[in-house]
């Protein structure tokens, strides 16, 4: 009966079986394949990489914190505890180390506003070799960029948050000596000295330091907190400056071959001040050296406008902290000089450079060229060693701390090596630039 039902449809018995075990040995191959896909996927997400920093990205910490419905404040000062329970559901690590958040997050918060939610863990991904090797010969623009950064810059321009309105000349083709002689005239250091209202009914001129903020070194040394300069060895050159400038809350502790031991200024913008995780009254790296602060006023800098609404709260730790500790040294840049650091950097940029404060490492090195004779910068420039990890003493891999997206990073670092003295093998080797303190700079009158 069966061969005859068979054979009306025009199949033989044989011919049947033989479909059967053809359908069978394909779903048998169909569930091995997922079986081993589903192994491979639990295998590799439990893989222990002890010795290798953890990786996290622009967009990675901008998945950690789309969801937050605070203010862009806030987002800056999300906690350490955020951090390290998005790095856990990652499983990125097996360890419970705690991970500090950059101290500047401003770099990011164009992919966090973008609403970027991709999950892939980004790597050294924008051109990053080519750029140094351009800045190494003078030879870089905005478009050696990679598309993520580019269009970060684009977004910071058209957004304008500091309402700046440059109106000054443009000159690409000033000389080493012009644009020396130029950062000179710009740059002479002024700090709020409470002769300014709303400062001086606020009694400032009482708070500040009685000595002034002026020249005292020979050499110095400016250390810049990248990642490039780990296994660098060079603890031992930068100490023997006369004056060592570190940024923020970089440590010297357990880097001390990298990076020396040796501290007489640091500079610190208004985070360090507001934000507790950085312990600003306890911690020993503010302790027993001058101090400097910063935040970033609007471009006409109305100081009324910028005492009632600094970026991070600046001015009432400052005041408890020079109330406490009166016979430490602690200075506020006045905005003025910020901004005039910004119009050195566009006047000399044929692109339209983003229009934020500079970074603190421009920052820092205008601060060492009005007190040095001679001043070392070590790895602005990144050198051989050349890393996207942000600092020497943090995890974080984002190649923006290197080339910018909210600072004009790569047009300070270009411009900084055309007033360079280094030889090239310092800068490729110790990544350092050598420039010529103001006291020592003759210009025609």
């Amino acid at each position: 009966m069966w061969n005859g039902v068979m054979t009306a449809f025009g199949q033989s018995p044989g011919h049947v079986m033989k479909q059967s075990a053809q359908f069978l040995l394909v779903m048998l191959l169909v569930w091995m394949l997922l079986f081993f896909a589903f192994f491979t996927y639990f295998s590799d997400s439990q893989v222990n990489q002890p010795h290798k920093p953890v990786s996290i990205s622009a967009l990675d910490l901008q998945q950690s914190i789309s969801d937050s419905k605070h203010s862009s404040r806030d987002i800056k000062e999300f906690s350490k505890t955020r951090v390290l329970r998005f790095a856990e559901r990652r499983g990125s690590f097996q360890s419970r180390q705690v991970f500090r958040a950059p101290v500047k997050l401003d770099d990011w918060l164009y992919f966090r506003n973008k609403g970027i939610r991709k999950r892939k863990i980004r790597t050294n991904t924008d051109n990053s070799w080519s750029l140094i090797q351009g800045l190494w010969n003078e030879q870089v623009s905005s478009n050696m960029l990679s598309q993520r950064l580019r269009q970060a810059m684009k977004d910071n321009v058209r957004r304008n948050k500091h309402k700046v309105l440059y109106k000054g000349q443009r000159n690409t083709r000033r000389g080493k000596e012009e644009l020396l002689c130029q950062l000179k005239q710009q740059a002479q250091i002024k700090i709020l000295d409470g002769s300014e209202q709303p400062f001086t009914r606020l009694g400032f001129q009482k708070l500040v330091p009685t000595q002034p903020l002026e020249k005292v070194y020979r050499t110095c040394a400016v250390v810049m907190s990248a990642g490039s300069i780990l296994n660098s060895s060079l603890g031992q050159e930068i100490d023997s400056h006369d004056g060592v400038l570190r940024f923020n809350s970089a440590p010297c502790t357990g880097y001390e071959k990298d990076v020396g031991n040796k501290t007489t200024i640091r500079i610190m913008n208004s985070q360090i001040l507001a934000n507790p995780v950085h312990k600003f009254n306890n911690s020993s790296n503010y302790k027993n050296m001058t101090l400097v602060a910063w935040d970033p006023a609007p471009y006409k800098f109305d100081l009324q406008k910028w005492y009632q609404n600094p970026d991070f709260e600046l001015f009432k730790p400052y005041i408890t902290h020079r109330k406490n500790f009166p016979e430490q040294p602690f200075y506020i840049l006045h905005p003025s000089f910020i901004w005039n650091l910004w119009d050195f950097v566009q006047s000399n940029t044929k692109e339209d450079i983003q229009p934020n404060p500079p970074s603190s490492g421009f920052i820092g090195i205008a601060v060492m060229m009005n007190l040095c004779e001679q001043v070392d910068v070590y790895e602005y420039i990144p050198s051989i060693r050349r890393t996207d990890r942000c600092h020497y003493h943090e995890p974080v891999i984002e190649s923006a701390c290197t080339f910018g997206a909210y600072h004009p990073l790569l047009y300070e670092k270009l411009l900084t090596k055309r007033m360079s003295t280094a030889s090239e093998n310092d800068l490729r080797i110790k990544g350092k630039v050598t420039l010529t303190g103001f006291s020592e700079i003759t210009c025609p009158t």
